[in-house]
């Protein structure tokens, strides 16, 4: 069964957002789990309200997408996680903020809860008094010679906190369980009743590093829902800070891979080429990190020639520059001994959760929103998706060295083509209640973010999933078997979002 004949079983919302949503029944919702166990499709998200729970999923070799609803007036529902564990954490969280019980879910524990709130299910139509235990039972290990050594949440570094409970047999690691939420921010609660102005500073604000990718992904949400088209110019525009953002991310990720194989020279050279790309930005568009400079409608800021001109010269700079840093990581043998054959991603995993960015594609994962959902103004440009099959440090790696190529030539054809034009639309008001969902490839994968406008444009719910979600699981297979002094560089090789997370 295709996923269009799935979505038919159901009763279809009035309009698509732009893909097709179905309320449908317990037998059908079964039947898009079974789907997801057979390998049929891939799941795309996972999400709550107050009574049904929504999923949202891809038929890759179609390049289909569709919702599937189950309403829940018994407060329960069919378990994905008990078929298909890449479901697992999603579901914990829904059970966790909603209090909608997955039937037959293996895995109870609370997840982004850790009994702080006050209360529990802080999301659900009545919220419980009573918080939940603090305790945490981590999964049992047991063997001979083994030890645990637990490793945060706060960490040495300025980095995001996160617990990471390590179970080893001498120096190979046997298993890593981590616990995260450290950092949940509320983001869907703050959200739900907002105007579109707070509701997308609240939604850029869900990973730092990403910033640019969650605007986007949020205003293409509400310009589905509205079902307006922003001009040509801002489109042009948003392309151009979200390939700045990735080619800063990837930088950045470059050099911190190589520091953590103790090759410093690496992270300076390619510090350096980070900041440009910041400074650039900062210097065209007036902020860093390019933050709510793109809005539902179109985007904040224009460029002049002048910054055509800068950043024509920074693609120039950096193209100059990059090609020996990429020979030098390939002709440095301490280099290569630490990231060849380390932290493998096996395919079979990949195909599984599905995740996305340099993960995926490391592990053979095609798939890229720019090119597979064609968006404006990815549709109308040349630009090719690299993939390996090794799935290591060393593949991840080469993925983001190529998607750097890959991203300046996106950045010259953007410069080149820049169209005049407004910058901006007025939206109208809704009048009614719609809908809207949009999948955007930010640098560490798709972005998805799902929402529900009231008639005044105000938002009645919106859910945001970052692609760390479906990576996350994935460090622990790739750390299992190596020993504990390369989690570090598998970590980093992953780079996945706390934040965007936790939410």
């Amino acid at each position: 069964m295709g996923l269009d004949e799935l979505l038919r079983q159901g009763e279809l919302a009035s309009s698509p957002c732009p893909w097709p949503r179905a309320v449908v029944g317990v037998a059908t919702w079964n039947a898009a789990i079974a789907g997801l166990a057979g390998a049929d499709w891939e799941l795309l998200g996972l999400w709550g309200e107050a009574d049904r729970v929504h999923m949202a999923l891809l038929d890759a070799p179609k390049t289909v997408v569709g919702i599937v609803t189950l309403d829940c007036p018994t407060r329960r529902y069919p378990s994905v996680g008990l078929h298909h564990p890449p479901a697992l954490r999603l579901e914990r969280t829904i059970r966790d903020l909603r209090g909608l019980e997955p039937q037959g879910l293996p895995d109870p524990r609370a997840w982004l809860d850790h009994g702080n709130w006050g209360l529990r299910h802080p999301l659900a139509a009545k919220p419980e008094p009573t918080p939940i235990d603090k305790t945490y039972a981590f999964l049992p290990v047991e063997g001979a010679g083994l030890h645990q050594i637990p490793v945060g949440p706060v960490h040495a570094g300025i980095i995001e906190p996160g617990h990471f409970r390590f179970t080893a047999n001498g120096e190979t690691v046997v298993r890593l369980e981590p616990r995260l939420g450290y950092v949940h921010k509320g983001i869907e609660g703050l959200i739900a009743g907002a105007n579109l102005g707070k509701a997308g500073k609240l939604a850029a604000r869900a990973s730092g590093d990403s910033t640019v990718a969650y605007g986007l992904a949020f205003a293409r949400a509400v310009e589905a829902a509205l079902g307006v088209e922003v001009p040509l110019r801002a489109h042009h525009l948003r392309a151009l800070m979200a390939e700045l953002e990735r080619l800063a991310n990837h930088l950045g990720d470059f050099g911190a891979i190589c520091n953590d194989a103790s090759f410093a020279l690496m992270l300076a050279h390619c510090g350096v080429l980070r900041e440009k790309v910041l400074r650039g930005a900062g210097n065209v568009f007036g902020h860093r990190l390019m933050r709510d400079l793109i809005l539902p409608g179109g985007v904040a800021t224009d460029i002049n020639q002048d910054g055509i001109q800068a950043i024509r010269s920074l693609v120039s700079d950096i193209q100059a520059r990059f090609p020996a840093l990429v020979e030098l990581y390939d002709n440095t043998a301490s280099l290569q001994d630490r990231t060849v054959t380390t932290g493998t991603v096996k395919a079979d995993l990949a195909r599984q959760y599905a995740p996305g960015g340099f993960i995926g594609r490391a592990s053979g994962r095609t798939f890229d929103a720019r090119k597979h959902l064609a968006y404006a103004p990815y549709d109308k440009l040349a630009f090719e998706i690299p993939v390996l099959e090794a799935g290591d440090v060393n593949a991840r790696v080469w993925i983001r060295v190529r998607e750097i190529e890959q991203s300046l030539g996106l950045v010259t054809q953007l410069l080149e083509r820049m169209p005049q034009g407004e910058l901006r639309i007025d939206l109208p008001m809704a009048g009614e209640v719609r809908e809207g969902m949009a999948l955007v490839e930010g640098f560490r994968g798709d972005i998805l973010v799902w929402l529900r406008l009231n008639a005044d444009n105000s938002i009645a719910h919106c859910h945001l999933r970052d692609p760390s979600w479906f990576q996350w699981p994935l460090l622990e297979a790739a750390i299992q078997d190596n020993i504990v002094a390369d989690f570090p560089l598998c970590n980093k090789s992953f780079n996945c979002s706390y934040s965007g997370h936790d939410l």
